[in-house]
């Protein structure tokens, strides 16, 4: 599971913390996060984040 960057604010959603104040379970992946959910910095939609790639 990759982490995703809000191209907005800069947040980091990272999938082994989840976003406790959102009720997202710390291991849920970005991909299964309600589409309604926002960024927790700017309240930004998901469709504004990117993933982060790890470079190997």
């Amino acid at each position: 599971m990759n982490d995703y960057v809000c191209t907005v604010r800069g947040y980091i959603y990272e999938p082994k913390l989840g976003d406790p104040d959102a009720g997202i379970k710390p291991g849920t992946d970005f991909k299964e996060i309600p589409e309604d959910w926002e960024c927790p910095d700017c309240g930004s939609s998901k469709e504004d984040f990117e993933e982060l790639v790890e470079e190997e």
